[in-house]
């Protein structure tokens, strides 16, 4: 009897530690979720709920209009330029910053000598407010002053308006878009360039892959295949996000030919304070990144190697 009572005892202090546990874990994780729950999860709920609005800020009154929004949606040139736009934008912006990022991290990472050096100069763009070099931007993209066209001129040729034009403006964003994203992308592909074992180097040339390119296909890229998935994926996202150079640079111009989605939502919601309609925006604008992200996981995190 006293046996059973003395295995009792351990149990019960075990069941007890276990239950003080649970609740300092609840303790710990609850301040997350409730800033997670108010800044998060409820902001997105009440934007769902006003997309089947017509509410307008400053009127007190609004009505539920059910899909009307979403139906208006189809029909709004405004919207589908915007769209088309923004996918413009994100389908140079992301491949290219993703390469561009992929190969200055291989240059940087076989340099020696000044390795800090580049890595800082490459990465100082991430670091810069676009708002603060939009000057130093206008500048370069000067129709007459800029060096840009200063350049094109010494080659004999004609610098257009690449701010100002229609046919130029999107391109030239696009430039700024990349300028701004391969520094990110560079300090990425370095941390997983560093965390490749360099005995995989040595295997492969033991098994005769003898140039570089032969190193890269065969340990480089399958070893950055977690990497890669993950620049990739905040590469898009950030490309989709694009707001502020359209707001300083452009303002969605010329005869919108800049809109994107952000700054359309931004027009609709605190221009013309259709805030309902925005709503409505904002609720396909994250249905389009949703579906973006589950594309990329579903259709590349199966090539991925993990180590």
């Amino acid at each position: 009897m006293a046996s059973i009572v003395s295995m009792a005892v351990p149990h019960d202090a075990a069941v007890a530690h276990r239950r003080s546990e649970t609740r300092i874990a609840w303790m710990l994780v609850l301040p997350a979720m409730a800033l997670l729950f108010l800044f998060v999860l409820l902001p997105v709920a009440a934007v769902i709920l006003l997309g089947f609005t017509d509410f307008e800020l400053g009127y007190g009154k609004f009505r539920f209009v059910g899909f009307e929004n979403y139906a208006h949606l189809i029909t709004d040139r405004t919207f589908r330029k915007s769209l088309w736009n923004t996918t413009v934008y994100a389908a140079i912006v992301a491949p290219v910053s993703i390469l561009l990022g992929l190969g200055i991290a291989m240059l940087i990472e076989s340099e020696t000598k000044a390795r800090s050096f580049f890595r800082t100069a490459y990465f100082l763009p991430v670091a810069s407010l676009i708002v603060a070099m939009a000057t130093v931007w206008q500048y370069m993209f000067h129709p007459t002053i800029g060096p840009v066209n200063a350049l094109l001129a010494l080659v004999g040729l004609p610098g257009p308006n690449w701010l100002g034009s229609s046919g130029t403006v999107l391109y030239s964003l696009s430039i700024i878009g990349v300028w701004q994203s391969a520094g990110f992308n560079m300090v990425l592909f370095l941390a997983g360039l560093t965390a490749i074992p360099r005995e995989l180097y040595a295997a492969a040339e033991v098994d005769g892959a003898r140039s570089s390119l032969d190193r890269f296909l065969l340990v480089t890229w399958p070893m950055l295949g977690p990497t890669t998935l993950f620049v990739i994926t905040i590469s898009i996202t950030n490309s989709v996000k694009v707001f502020e150079t359209v707001k300083t640079l452009t303002d969605g111009g010329p005869n919108k030919a800049s809109e994107v989605l952000l700054f359309t939502i931004y027009q609709e919601g605190f221009v013309y304070l259709r805030v309902g309609y925005a709503s409505a925006m904002t609720v396909v604008f994250l249905l389009i990144l949703v579906v973006l992200m589950f594309l990329q996981y579903r259709v590349l995190d199966r090539r991925v190697h993990y180590t």
